[in-house]
């Protein structure tokens, strides 16, 4: 439990300065486990075993930085109990959206188990939410070349999800495809945003389709009118430039399609993870300093990364000139006891040419609930 010297410390306390904390929804969490819980997740067996370190240790990793009990039977319950008491240390009101995660897909629109690093079923994360309404909304992944994508996206809307969130390098989706149209019209249709991940990804192995995380091939998507996310900001990582030739650094495709007038009402990004230590630098500098993008940004935690300890480093964000040298200790004894504050009170003491991340991007809740639960695009 967050100790009443570190909940009332000043810059804990400055750090809900502005924000009203039932506008705070974090937009960017995800649900992990074995499936020991009758939930419907599948892990490939290679991350349990010692025979295959990589993956390994890699689970590992997650679990450790999530404080997950990895006794057999008891994985999903740890996760989720762990996650409704962080979020019920954060102040009232606050909320998270938990993401389910597709399975990898052939061309055809099949499931691809050998290449599926791990499934969270949309009933779980649905079921989840469902249970603890006061943390939780949830959100959708489905894939858009399965047969029954619309029916399954149409399913989700109804049952309360938020938004549908892809991975497309790990599940075998070409965002840039003909074959996603029928899906992007019906996101378009219930107004359901689309996160997606673009740039370098590290966290999920899988078919290892990069290019498919261009940030360039979003634009079918949003040309079909759907409200586009990039998760990140595309802060890592190189891709093709589609436009002119040769490979740039992903986040300057994203900083390109930001800088579109024709796309000022539909993409979007997320600054979760954008602090770690091996995104954090010229991006994360760029996202602060520019305040026209700040009503078109979100924030996520990235859950569980904050808990990964190797992965972000308050030192190196002093060292980089984006954090004072006073709030570091401060900083890492929060993240001791509650990653998900220290990853809101880190990005909320962040500084750059005198600028900070504006109150408006830790109000999500505008952007995820609309004005009508019930409103379907005509």
């Amino acid at each position: 439990m967050l100790p009443p010297r570190l909940a009332n410390h000043p810059l804990v306390v400055s750090a809900w300065d502005g924000i009203d904390a039932a506008h705070v929804w974090d937009s960017h969490a995800h649900l992990l486990g074995d499936g020991d819980s009758a939930s419907g997740i599948y892990a490939d067996p290679r991350t349990k075993s010692v025979l295959h370190p990589t993956l390994y240790a890699r689970r590992r990793f997650f679990l450790n930085g999530a404080c997950v009990n990895d006794v057999p039977g008891k994985v999903d319950r740890s996760y989720v109990e762990r996650l409704h008491h962080l979020a019920g240390e954060m102040r009232p009101g606050f909320k998270m959206l938990l993401f389910a995660f597709e399975r990898a897909h052939d061309e055809q629109g099949r499931p691809n188990v050998g290449e599926t690093a791990f499934y969270v079923p949309d009933a779980y994360a649905r079921g989840i939410a469902k249970q603890y309404p006061q943390y939780f909304e949830w959100v959708a992944s489905i894939h858009p070349y399965r047969a029954d994508a619309v029916e399954a996206l149409a399913r989700a809307k109804a049952e309360g999800a938020r938004a549908v969130k892809w991975l497309p390098q790990a599940m075998g989706i070409d965002p840039a495809s003909p074959k996603c149209d029928r899906f992007y019209a019906a996101l378009a249709k219930h107004d359901l945003p689309l996160i997606s991940h673009a740039g370098l990804e590290r966290a999920v192995f899988g078919q290892g389709l990069q290019d498919n995380a261009n940030p360039l091939r979003l634009r079918r998507a949003l040309d079909a009118g759907v409200r586009v996310v990039v998760a990140h900001c595309a802060s890592m990582g190189e891709d093709r430039d589609l436009d002119f030739g040769g490979t740039v650094e992903s986040f300057s495709l994203f900083a390109r399609l930001m800088g579109q007038p024709r796309y000022d009402d539909q993409l979007f990004g997320d600054i979760s993870a954008m602090p770690q230590s091996n995104r954090a630098g010229p991006a994360l500098a760029r996202v602060i300093e520019e305040e026209r993008w700040h009503a078109r940004l979100l924030n996520g935690s990235d859950y569980p990364l904050p808990g990964v300890m190797p992965i972000f480093s308050a030192d190196y964000l002093v060292s980089l000139g984006l954090l004072e040298a006073s709030a570091a200790p401060v900083l890492r004894e929060i993240r001791e006891y509650n990653p998900l504050l220290f990853d809101f009170v880190l990005k909320r003491s962040l500084r750059s040419r005198g600028k900070r991340l504006s109150a408006s991007i830790f109000q999500t809740r505008r952007f995820f609930q609309v004005e009508s639960e019930s409103h379907v695009r005509q």
